[in-house]
């Protein structure tokens, strides 16, 4: 029942996020400005285009999938070993977001006082945190 219970939870925040990605490939504008690190004039490190984004949240949704399929929340489409060795390579994947690159994103970044910065030090790097330690549950059982 645990299991079945994180997996949903965790497949809920990623469905959730890819419906966002969703939305701003669509074109959409409300809260770009506080989910592209900045620099501390104010102007972005990076431009996200349009694909890439869809890109995003198409792999998103994958995760979503892949963390369900883990926990045999939804049948498997492949070999065992994907799902295991999925969950342990998503699990890292959160957890090195969580620590970050050290300069504009992360537990460690020095640029602390940009808009995103707050947002990912109270929102973003917390819950790519705790999604870590969710996956990393779901790839050890």
């Amino acid at each position: 029942m645990t299991t079945f219970v994180v997996a949903s939870c965790v497949a809920g925040v990623l469905l959730t996020l890819a419906l966002v990605h969703v939305y701003w490939a669509a074109g959409g504008t409300a809260g770009v400005a506080a989910a592209v690190p900045t620099r501390a004039g104010g102007t972005a490190v990076f431009t996200p285009r349009r694909a890439a984004t869809g890109a995003v949240a198409v792999g998103l949704g994958l995760a979503a999938a892949l963390v369900l399929g883990r926990a045999g929340v939804v049948p498997r489409v492949g070999p065992p070993g994907v799902y295991r060795w999925g969950t342990w390579a998503l699990g890292a994947g959160f957890a090195l977001r969580a620590v970050g690159e050290f300069r504009y994103v992360g537990l460690f970044k020095r640029e602390r006082h940009t808009r995103f910065a707050r947002f990912d030090t109270r929102v973003y790097t917390p819950l790519c945190a705790a999604l870590a330690a969710a996956v990393f549950y779901l790839a050890a059982i």
